[in-house]
């Protein structure tokens, strides 16, 4: 059985040629950012933030420290998907418009707070590998939001994270994970590659 959502995911493939000749408004940049938003967070902390490169001058910054990919300044927009270090001390604030909207009773509020605390509080790691798990959540909704609206996206891992850290003001407490380039694909790209076997990769038990 296949539906529309199946059948974006399964035809999805990383892009390599984009038309430069095509833009998204800022107002579809946010919209794509919106509904990648809806992506799960721990805790509801949505601890992410999201650097959308679409002027010239912003592309010519981040390609040589993007290991000059062409896609940086092929793409209508690239995005720099931040992570933000797991912080326990944004409970109660992030949850109150769950509370507003009345989907969390606001007794329960401690009860995310105090675990949170536990898991995250102590442990420089912990809150980095949910940072990278946040913004990964939040890139991949985002592929699939572009791919339904007609358009290609690249995830790149290869770039200078302390050079663009530092380029594009990222704070502290923030981990540039990747960069998505989203834009109007080229003839020429490749369809979605073979995967290996779902018998070499599931373990039933």
């Amino acid at each position: 059985m296949t539906n529309a959502v199946i059948e974006c995911i399964l035809s999805r493939s990383s892009t390599k040629y984009y038309d430069p000749a095509t833009t998204l408004s800022d107002d579809q940049i946010r919209e794509l950012v919106r509904i990648g938003t809806t992506a799960p967070t721990s805790f509801h902390l949505q601890n992410w933030r999201f650097i959308a490169v679409r002027t010239p001058e912003a592309k010519a910054r981040l390609r040589p420290i993007a290991w000059n990919q062409p896609a940086i300044t092929e793409a209508a927009v690239t995005f720099i998907i931040c992570g933000q270090l797991a912080d326990s001390n944004v409970i109660p604030e992030r949850p109150a418009p769950v509370v507003e909207a009345g989907i969390m009773p606001a007794n329960l509020v401690p009860d995310w707070e105090i675990p949170a605390r536990g898991l995250y509080q102590d442990f420089p790691q912990r809150q980095r590998d949910e940072a990278v798990r946040t913004a990964t959540f939040g890139a991949a909704a985002m592929i699939y939001v572009a791919r339904s609206w007609g358009l290609g996206s690249t995830p790149m891992i290869g770039f200078d994270d302390k050079a663009v850290h530092r380029e594009f003001g990222l704070a502290e407490d923030e981990v540039p994970v990747m960069l998505l380039s989203v834009g109007a694909e080229c003839p020429g790209n490749w369809p979605q590659k073979p995967r290996r076997p779902v018998a070499d990769v599931l373990q039933l038990v």
